[in-house]
């Protein structure tokens, strides 16, 4: 039986007073990729605790001690890093519009060629090129918008670093917590029923992921699923090797 292809649809109206609702707002600044990062991160790395330690055959109380202390130590690091990294792509961003408008002052014509050339690159020539350059130029934020987004390659909207970091840690404990709770609140089987739980939290992190993803959902949920499951084998596999050490 041949499948059907699925029917196409738009996401949003195209009705003109839906246009200008909709570009008056002007993007807004997504941190989904935090939540996804810190989420998938927290469960393998958690996991990945739990798993050498029952690989070691170590008590349920240092599954719990070594379990929290990674959760929050490698949270908060996370947390940092991702603060540290988005603000430094914000020093990049102000850094390279202001050089940006000090070009514009001191070299307009120099400037008024780059933007040429790259709207030539867009496919404009002759006459229209020509406006298109003079109606860009005299707008100066715009123009150096244009800048920034074709010369440098960075986007328009900038996102706050204490919104990424809060996205990556928040995403990091919750999911980071499912590897642990069985071990504190089950008496029998806390190892079975974390790895299914855990392994759930994988597949679902990942079938979110399809939502902005070419892929269908199932495929993003196992890949993600075989990553965090690899990476916890290879905890136990360490852990189940040094047991003889503890």
């Amino acid at each position: 039986m041949v499948k059907k292809p699925a029917a196409l649809k738009l996401e949003h109206s195209h009705d003109p007073a839906a246009i200008a609702r909709r570009l008056k707002h002007g993007p807004e600044a997504s941190y989904l990729r935090d939540v996804v990062y810190g989420g998938i991160d927290g469960a393998v790395t958690t996991f990945a605790v739990m798993a050498g330690v029952v690989g070691a055959d170590l008590s349920t109380a240092i599954v719990l001690i070594l379990g929290l202390a990674n959760l929050l130590a490698d949270g908060f690091s996370m947390a940092a890093g991702n603060f540290s990294s988005t603000q430094t792509e914000i020093d990049e961003y102000h850094f390279l519009r202001n050089m940006e408008e000090r070009h514009v002052k001191l070299a307009p014509e120099g400037e008024r060629e780059e933007l040429r050339q790259i709207l030539h690159g867009m496919g404009l020539s002759g006459k229209a090129l020509e406006d298109a350059v003079e109606t860009i130029a005299k707008k100066r934020e715009r123009w150096i918008d244009l800048m920034m987004s074709e010369e440098h390659g960075l986007p328009a909207i900038i996102r706050s670093p204490w919104r990424s970091a809060a996205a990556t840690f928040a995403a990091f404990i919750v999911c980071g917590s499912v590897p642990i709770l069985p071990y504190a609140l089950l008496d029998s089987d806390p190892t079975l029923i974390a790895t299914l739980c855990t392994a759930a939290v994988f597949f679902v992190i990942g079938s979110l992921r399809s939502r902005w993803s070419p892929h269908p959902w199932w495929r993003t949920g196992l890949e993600t699923l075989t990553i965090g499951l690899a990476a916890a084998s290879v905890a136990y596999i360490v852990g189940y090797l040094l047991q003889g050490l503890v």
